[in-house]
């Protein structure tokens, strides 16, 4: 068996990870998993020097709280 070598074009990950369709799917995965966290919980985008990413935080301080007793964000993942 022949060994295969793939070589990445670089700018053009770089443009995929920085593209509107990752940004989408980044947005509506965390989405789903601040619905799972309940209420309390916000979602944002951002955009790093390497690809553009997604968050989900506690906005209430009782959101905070509850993750900290229950682990509210790491269930939710799951």
């Amino acid at each position: 068996m022949a060994k295969v070598k793939i070589v990445l074009n670089s700018a053009g990950v770089r443009e995929l990870l920085h593209s509107q369709e990752i940004r989408a799917a980044c947005t509506q995965q965390a989405q789903q998993i601040r619905e799972r966290c309940g209420d309390g919980w916000e979602t944002m985008t951002h955009t790093a020097p390497t690809r553009d990413y997604a968050t989900v935080a506690p906005a209430t301080p009782e959101a905070s709280a509850r993750n900290l007793k229950q682990n509210t964000l790491l269930k939710a993942l799951k």
